[in-house]
């Protein structure tokens, strides 16, 4: 077996507009690096983290050593890891920032060990590492990020995941504005209580994107992308978001919506050049104002975590 290996972990965009907490795809235009290796020292090391240094290096605090200890946990082992972690994902963006090293790290180790679990049996181990990032284990990111494609979160107990691939032509066009939004400080917002009648045009968006996506029917995806209930109240915690939405739907994206928690806002759109459109969109509201931002443009990617070397 390997004494070490090099992964990159995608972002990814949660909630996808109606599917709060259930629904999940990765992107391949930005993710985390790392570099695992093993060690006779019986204990986890983690090496100051390059991109934001601030981020903790002890095991017991960093979602990649709870993650990683969950898994030898229920494997009963004390192998020892030196880990590298290199952040290209900034934390509290929105897009996956704690999923993507939580799941870099087990997809990693997991393969130092002889692979004992299967890809999805992983999205579980990833899990418990969001749980040191905002104290829930939900896996509307790990999923996608360990496998890759659009994830449906069928059921937490016990966990049921079931992976959709993505239509062949779907983009993803994502501002993330330079500001933190902490996603414990976004639950706070909502509402423990949903209005029936809202509820039940959710569940319809619901059905209506997966069917889109199983018959790539980018229409019925467009149509279907809405959300009744969460986006009304946390859009208030993003700058432009009126404009933004108003501007990239006026520029041919099939819909937009919050990614996670925010602050980052994601755009579908069908094919590279409406991609492109969108993102010039995005960045024609955002110059006017002092935020500073990023625009990334990349295909919904399929695969999750990757093996480098």
């Amino acid at each position: 077996m390997n004494k070490n290996v090099k992964v990159f972990a995608p972002a990814s965009v949660s909630n996808v507009g109606c599917g709060f907490d259930i629904l999940g795809f990765a992107i391949d235009g930005i993710g985390d690096e790392m570099i695992l290796s093993k060690n006779d020292l019986n204990k986890m090391i983690i090496k100051p983290i390059e991109g934001y240094e601030n981020l903790p290096t002890e095991p017991s605090k960093n979602v990649a050593g709870v993650a990683i200890q969950a898994l030898l946990d229920d494997l009963g082992s004390n192998q020892g890891f030196d880990i590298e972690i290199k952040k290209h994902i900034k934390p509290g963006s929105g897009i996956g920032s704690s999923s993507a090293s939580a799941a870099g790290a087990v997809v990693a180790a997991n393969e130092l060990l002889g692979k004992p679990y299967s890809r999805k049996e992983l999205v579980y181990f990833a899990m418990q590492g969001e749980v040191a990032a905002s104290g829930d284990a939900h896996a509307d990111n790990a999923a996608p990020t360990v496998l890759g494609g659009f994830c449906i979160v069928r059921a937490y107990d016990p966990l049921d995941v079931i992976q959709i691939e993505s239509p062949k032509n779907l983009w993803c066009v994502v501002i993330h504005p330079q500001i933190e939004i902490k996603t414990k400080e976004a639950r706070e917002l909502l509402s423990p209580k949903v209005d029936l009648k809202k509820a039940i045009r959710q569940w319809g968006n619901v059905a209506g994107l997966i069917s889109g996506l199983h018959q790539s029917d980018y229409n019925l995806i467009g149509r279907s992308l809405e959300d009744h209930i969460v986006e009304q109240q946390r859009k208030v915690l993003i700058p432009e978001f009126n404009n933004l939405k108003q501007a990239v739907l006026k520029a041919g994206a099939l819909g937009c919506s919050i990614s996670g928690s925010g602050p980052s806002v994601f755009a579908l759109c069908e094919g590279e050049d409406k991609a492109k459109a969108v993102s010039s969109a995005m960045d024609k509201v955002f110059s006017k104002t002092t935020i500073p931002y990023f625009i990334y443009v990349s295909q919904v990617s399929n695969n999750g975590v990757r093996i480098l070397e």
